[in-house]
């Protein structure tokens, strides 16, 4: 029967020395004899385990669990739960790593859209980032609610053309400009607006910001800080919500 000493089968398995050697210390691979002059000697058998040992590492299994497994009787039930451990656990880390992936993507499409970039930058950037689901649940209700103010409008109009019901119509104005209102209100509430030039998170005056230019995430307004004039970033307001909660 073939021997193989510490070098041997680290090479054999693609491995260290010091790799095999500290296999020995944790008690999962021994050397099944000592030569005369007490080098370590492996037999086929402890090449077959070490071959195991390097492809469960190579799963990122635990030491301690390997040597669990090597130690019950019932190896198969317990590779199994190590297994199944183990893959939630790399789940996991995938899952986790495709969030810092995709934030950072995120980061570089902001990254392109900002006008006058500097390191100050990131900082409105990564409040921008933090608040956009909440931003964008603010507009999805907002839309909402417009479906339905035209569905209002669009359906007692026709009420009134076709059958000549116009009370429904009337009262059903009433009830879109009710909504509109809340709407206005509502989202002045939640929102406010970020400085390029001094990065200041202000909000400006309700009458103001809805009468100012302004496109999908910027609005074009006065710094109550500094008195810069240009298109200010939309965020969510975190102000609100913390008071919110206390």
């Amino acid at each position: 029967m073939s021997k193989y000493t510490t070098g041997e089968i680290a090479k054999l398995c693609g491995v260290s020395v010091r790799t095999v050697q500290y296999y020995d210390s944790r008690a999962i691979l021994v050397p099944s004899e000592l030569s005369e002059g007490g080098r370590r000697l492996y037999s086929e058998e402890d090449l077959s385990r070490m071959k195991i040992i390097c492809f469960l590492r190579e799963l990122d299994l635990p030491i301690n669990s390997i040597r669990q497994l090597f130690s019950e009787e019932y190896s198969e039930e317990v590779l199994f739960l190590l297994l199944k451990e183990q893959e939630n656990k790399l789940r996991n880390e995938v899952a986790e790593k495709q969030a810092r992936l995709d934030k950072l993507n995120d980061l570089k499409q902001t990254i392109g859209k900002v006008e006058h970039f500097n390191v100050e930058s990131i900082g409105d950037i990564a409040l921008i980032m933090e608040n956009r689901k909440k931003l964008r649940r603010v507009r999805f209700r907002m839309i909402t609610a417009g479906v339905i103010m035209d569905i209002i409008e669009i359906g007692t109009l026709l009420l009134w053309i076709l059958k000549g019901i116009w009370p429904p119509f009337v009262l059903g104005m009433c009830m879109v400009v009710s909504i509109a209102l809340w709407i206005s209100y509502y989202y002045y509430k939640r929102v406010a607006y970020i400085c390029p030039k001094c990065h200041t998170v202000f909000k400006p005056a309700l009458r103001y910001m809805f009468w100012s230019k302004h496109t999908p995430n910027t609005r074009k307004l006065t710094c109550t800080a500094c008195g810069h004039r240009g298109f200010c970033v939309e965020t969510y307001n975190i102000e609100r919500n913390e008071q919110k909660h206390e």
